[in-house]
């Protein structure tokens, strides 16, 4: 395949900046500072050096021997995002874009979140790198993730519910490129999926690709091979893309992306968009969208906050339309079974996220021969997700126990 995206910032008929004038010299900006990043030793050993001593890096390839077992099929593993600093994939990308952020000389971050995982490592960088931080959230998602918000806030950073729309991710980045474009002078904005306008879903996706190639090295040394199979829960994509982006010219490696299903995808309560949606443009860049035949963003539904966008990062939806990804859609009720599942069978407790991807798995390696591989993108823990899952499960969590 052809390296993407382009030098406009295209990955087939996708991406590009579609954004107001105001924001077009500060995007300029951003590659460029990007550009020379790439190109510094030093910027490139800070970054290592921060992973390894501060994120964790790198996490562990983890083979699932009694969910294995209990599936009968493929052998799996877990690629451990969980176990990074912050509780997930983002602490790369956040880690990442704050270095920037000080090569830029940019004394505030602002970020968007849905789950709050990327909320929190934007308040932990930006603590760390001592730069003011305001967090854009829906405020459907502040109720629901109120553990994480309390993380922020105790990190340091201004949490500003965004009560617009659905209340959600959508109305959070969309408040979150309002303030950037009032305030471009002086503020880094730290988008956290790999969307948005050029040159974002491109430094997101390379921030993250430190997943793919540990896993790629850890996969050689536990199966002397690569995997059969790659599996991610995917809605921007960032954690997806960066799993699967150093596999990308291994043709015999499947790569698999799995979405929020919702109560079903026959129904207008999911968040599917590689199953369902259609080009479109929205937050800077063109992709596949829900949306109606007007061409008005559709309402969205998924259990997992850091689900529930009604688009999809622009090289996700080229991977799909040029045939180079699978996808599939999972159902709110079969990723609340396979959080269970993982629980019960390895004592590792998933981000519902994550379990949508753990949910597909269930269903496919039982049908394949033993000696198949998989590998699952366990993208973050799942502590911040205690309250929506108990409450699903009917057992609600009461103060003291």
């Amino acid at each position: 395949m052809p390296a993407f995206p382009d030098t406009h910032g295209h990955f087939g008929d996708f991406g590009g900046k579609f954004v107001a004038e105001t924001l077009m010299p500060a995007l300029f900006e951003l590659e460029q500072a990007y550009k020379e990043a790439r190109r510094d030793p030093k910027f490139h050993a800070d970054l290592e050096r921060y992973s390894r001593e501060y994120v964790g890096r790198p996490t562990p390839l983890f083979f699932c021997a009694n969910l294995t077992a209990k599936l009968g099929g493929a052998r799996i593993y877990l690629k451990r995002e969980d176990l990074c600093h912050t509780g997930a994939h983002k602490a790369n990308n956040a880690l990442g874009q704050a270095l920037l952020a000080v090569r830029m000389k940019k004394e505030r971050i602002s970020a968007e979140t849905g789950a709050g995982q990327h909320g929190v490592a934007t308040a932990t960088f930006s603590a760390l790198f001592q730069r003011a931080c305001e967090v854009f959230m829906g405020s459907v998602d502040v109720e629901r993730q109120a553990l994480n918000v309390f993380r922020m806030k105790l990190l340091g950073a201004k949490v500003t519910a965004v009560d617009s729309g659905t209340k959600s991710l959508k109305d959070a980045m969309s408040e979150a490129l309002r303030d950037w474009t009032a305030t471009v002078r002086d503020t880094y904005y730290l988008i956290g999926s790999a969307a948005g306008p050029h040159p974002y879903p491109m430094i997101v996706r390379d921030f993250q690709t430190v997943i793919g190639r540990e896993a790629r090295r850890q996969i050689v040394k536990h199966e002397g091979r690569l995997p059969d199979i790659l599996i991610a829960c995917v809605n921007g994509g960032s954690n997806a893309i960066g799993l699967m982006y150093p596999f990308i010219k291994d043709k015999n490696v499947r790569m698999i992306f799995v979405e929020a299903g919702g109560l079903g995808i026959n129904g207008p309560s999911h968040a599917a968009t590689l199953t369902l949606g259609t080009p479109g443009v929205l937050h800077g860049n063109r992709t596949l969208l829900l949306q109606d035949e007007l061409g008005q963003i559709r309402d969205t539904h998924s259990i997992a906050a850091g689900l529930d966008y009604p688009g999809v990062g622009p090289e996700l939806a080229h991977l799909r339309d040029s045939g180079r990804a699978e996808y599939a859609a999972v159902t709110d009720a079969e990723a609340l079974e396979a959080f269970r599942l993982l629980c019960e069978t390895e004592g590792i407790i998933p981000a519902l996220e994550s379990s949508h991807a753990i949910a597909y798995t269930a269903k496919l390696a039982p049908t394949l021969p033993k000696e198949q591989v998989i590998i699952i993108n366990l993208s973050g823990r799942g502590d911040k997700d205690m309250n929506t899952v108990a409450r699903a499960l009917g057992v609600p969590l009461r103060e003291g126990g």
